[in-house]
C-alpha cells in the first residue's frame, strides 16, 4: 500500500520518498511494525480473552506441572496473524501475486485454527475441530494453493524441485508439483502445531527459520547471487522477504507475552497458520528441503508422535515417556525453561547448517 503512495509522492513532491521502494528499507520497517503492533495489541487482547474466559484446556495425562496453565489465555495467535497482514499490507508490493498466495494461506488456514480453538475453548474439552475436518480442511486450502502456483507459474523454475548438496539435479516436477506442495504446506502446519506445547517453545523457531527463509527469498529474487549458487531465479520471490521480516516481527512482539511462564498461548490459530505459512514459503522460494533442515525440532517433533503412536500400535509399547517429544524431556526431569531454551538452540545451529547447504553444491 505505501510502495503506491511513495511512488505517486516521489513523482509529484520530492524524490527522497523514493526510499520506500527499497526492499531493504521495507523489509526493516515491516519487522518494527509488526512487532509494534503486536506488543500494542497485546495486552488488549489478553484482557479481552480473559473477559471472554478463552482459556487453555490442560490434558489431564500431561505433565503435572502444567495444571497451573489452566485457564491461561489461548486463541494469541490472532495477535500475530493480525500483526503480519498489517504490515504486510503497508509495506509489500501488491502488484506481487506471491504476496496474495501467502495471505491467503494466512486467511485460510486461521479460519481453520480459530474454529478448532473456539471449539476447544466452549465445549471444554481437548478435541476440538473433528481431526478428519480439519485435514481435509487443510487439504483443499494447500492443493488450492498448489494448483494455482502450477497453473500460474511463468517459467520451469517455479516447479523445479531443488535438492541440497547436489548442484545439477533439479528435476522438474510437472504435475507432481502439486501433490509435493499439498505435502510440504500440510506437513509443516501440523509439525508446528505439534511443536507449540510448551511456553513459547514454536514461535522462536519459527521467527528463526522465517528469518532465513526471507534471506533465501533475497537471494532467489537475485539473478546474479541465484546463478552464483545454482539455484532457481524466482523473480517474484523479492516481496516474500516483506512477509518473512513480518513474521519475525510479529514473533517478538508475541514473545513478548508467550514467554515463560506465559500470559497467552497462540493456540492452534497461530500454530496452523505460522506452520503452514512457512510450507508456502518454502515452496515459493523453491527451498522445501531447507525448511526440511531448519526446522528440524518441528520434524523432530512430528516424528516423536508417530513413532510413538506407530509402537504402541503394533507392540503395545511407548517408546518415549510421552509425545511430542518435548513432554518427554520434561517427565525426564528437565524444567520447562530448559527444554525451551535447548530446542531454541537447536534450531539456531539447524538454521546456520540449512543456510550452508546453499553453497555446498
Amino acid at each position: 500500500m505505501l510502495v503506491f503512495l511513495s511512488e505517486w509522492l516521489t513523482r509529484n513532491v520530492a524524490s527522497a520518498f523514493n526510499v520506500v521502494s527499497y526492499l531493504s528499507f521495507r523489509a526493516v520497517m515491516a519487522i518494527l511494525t509488526s512487532m509494534v503492533v503486536s506488543l500494542l495489541v497485546g495486552p488488549r487482547v489478553i484482557k479481552y480473552l480473559h473477559k471472554l474466559k478463552y482459556g487453555q484446556v490442560v490434558r489431564d495425562d500431561g505433565p503435572q506441572s502444567h495444571l497451573v496453565k489452566q485457564g491461561t489465555p489461548t486463541m494469541g495467535g490472532v495477535m500475530i496473524l493480525g500483526s503480519i497482514i498489517i504490515s504486510t499490507l503497508l509495506w509489500a508490493d501488491l502488484t506481487n501475486v506471491y504476496v496474495w498466495v501467502i495471505l491467503f494461506a494466512i486467511v485460510s488456514f486461521g479460519t481453520i485454527g480459530f474454529i478448532d480453538d473456539y471449539w476447544k475453548i466452549t465445549r471444554h474439552n481437548t478435541d476440538g475441530l473433528k481431526a478428519r475436518w480439519k485435514y481435509f480442511w487443510q487439504s483443499v486450502f494447500a492443493l488450492l494453493i498448489g494448483i494455482f502456483l502450477y497453473i500460474s507459474a511463468p517459467t520451469p523454475a517455479e516447479t523445479t524441485l531443488v535438492v541440497p548438496f547436489f548442484k545439477n539435479f533439479m528435476p522438474e516436477l510437472g504435475l507432481l508439483f502439486i501433490p509435493f506442495v499439498y505435502c510440504v504446506i500440510v506437513g509443516s502446519s501440523n509439525a508446528v502445531n505439534l511443536t507449540d506445547g510448551l511456553d513459547g517453545l514454536a514461535i522462536v523457531p519459527t521467527a528463526l527459520v522465517a528469518a532465513a527463509l526471507g534471506l533465501v527469498a533475497w537471494i532467489t529474487s537475485n539473478v546474479n547471487y541465484a546463478d552464483y549458487l545454482s539455484i532457481p531465479y524466482v523473480k517474484s520471490a523479492s516481496e516474500v522477504v516483506i512477509v518473512c521480516t513480518a513474521i519475525v516481527g510479529a514473533s517478538v512482539g508475541f514473545l513478548w507475552f508467550n514467554t515463560y511462564p506465559a500470559l497467552v498461548f497462540m493456540g492452534d490459530v497461530g500454530s496452523l497458520t505460522l506452520g503452514a505459512v512457512l510450507g508456502v514459503i518454502s515452496v515459493l522460494v523453491r527451498q522445501e528441503f531447507l525448511l526440511f533442515i531448519m526446522g528440524g525440532i518441528f520434524v523432530m517433533e512430528t516424528m516423536s508422535v508417530i513413532l510413538q503412536v506407530g509402537s504402541f500400535k503394533l507392540r503395545k509399547q511407548r517408546i518415549f515417556r510421552m509425545a511430542p517429544i518435548h513432554h518427554h524431556f520434561e517427565l525426564g526431569g528437565w524444567p520447562e525453561p530448559r527444554v525451551i531454551v535447548r530446542f531454541w538452540i537447536i534450531t539456531f545451529v539447524l538454521v546456520l547448517l540449512g543456510l550452508v547447504t546453499l553453497k555446498i553444491r
